[in-house]
């Protein structure tokens, strides 16, 4: 299997177009060790040439440029991308749907109800889309035991699992988490039953998740904060990093912590703000995370399982 990072950063990007914080000042001078990253996004294949899109990054036509084998190769009007698995509704996943509305092979969508409905109703892309390409929308079962394959995507089978998080703040129920606002896959190449599980939105590890994430060769997380308070403290936001979906990775409870416990898979985390200190590659945060074995996600990063 290979899985392939078109992009590491969360929403905004790394530097964010309006900030002005230590990270985003010291890359776009050059005072920093760090490198730019766009809003995240991964790609994985079973076969090297058909490949499955996890999330439609706003960068998504950057990313494409930057990785090959999602460019058109073998038509006038190709793309090496096959189907698109929507983990969540949020702008900075969904958004590059827009920019893939080009020719008439309708754009195989998976995603949950509830991305589904937002996607329909509080923020309509999808309605949109319909006008442009169209779309087949698939349904993904979110019950941690019923997996799933998509037919243009071969050598590949999936198992999704509704997370607590928050949906959208566009989304008619903000304010009233569901099942499957968010979700956590497990993905599988069926020749070799090698596995990586895949969440960039995780606000904690629930119970019903270690049993999924055991059977992983290598585990991608949410890395969005380094504390709990860390826009609190910069002046900000007025939210925790826990309130908002997404578990920070220090402090009693946190990523590391709860990392620990998965042996020897691979850890990575992705989905990273451009506030966080992980971003500065000497910096101590990253230091700790080396000792504990966790690498931080890079835009063009290849992990071959």
């Amino acid at each position: 299997m290979h899985i392939h990072v078109l992009g590491a950063a969360a929403g905004g990007g790394f530097p964010q177009w309006n900030c002005n914080c230590f990270n985003c000042d010291g890359l776009r001078k050059g005072t920093i060790k760090a490198s730019k990253r766009t809003q995240s996004s991964i790609c994985v294949s079973g076969d090297g040439v058909n490949w499955v899109l996890f999330n439609a990054s706003p960068d998504v036509l950057q990313q494409i440029q930057d990785f090959a084998p999602l460019q058109p190769g073998r038509n006038i009007r190709d793309s090496g991308i096959q189907a698109i698995v929507l983990i969540d509704a949020q702008i900075d996943h969904t958004t590059g749907l827009f920019m893939l509305r080009e020719g008439k092979v309708k754009r195989e969508i998976y995603c949950t109800d509830m991305v589904y409905e937002d996607l329909t109703s509080g923020n309509q892309i999808l309605n949109i889309l319909g006008y442009y390409c169209g779309i087949n929308r698939h349904d993904v079962p979110i019950d941690g035991n019923t997996t799933f394959e998509i037919p243009s995507v071969p050598n590949l089978k999936f198992t999704a699992v509704a997370l607590k998080s928050a949906a959208p703040p566009y989304s008619p129920h903000r304010n009233d988490p569901h099942p499957g606002d968010t979700i956590g896959v497990l993905i599988e190449e069926i020749s070799t039953g090698r596995k990586c599980w895949y969440s960039p939105g995780l606000g904690e590890i629930e119970p019903h998740l270690p049993p999924l994430m055991c059977q992983a060769d290598c585990i991608m997380v949410d890395g969005t904060f380094w504390t709990n308070t860390e826009m609190i403290d910069m002046g900000l936001m007025t939210k925790t990093a826990r309130s908002i979906g997404h578990n920070p990775q220090s402090g009693e409870g946190g990523m590391i912590e709860k990392l620990n416990e998965f042996g020897n898979a691979r850890k990575v985390l992705i989905h990273i703000n451009n506030t966080n200190p992980i971003l500065r590659e000497d910096s101590a945060e990253r230091a700790e995370l080396t000792r504990y074995g966790i690498e931080v996600a890079y835009d063009g990063m290849d992990i071959i399982l």
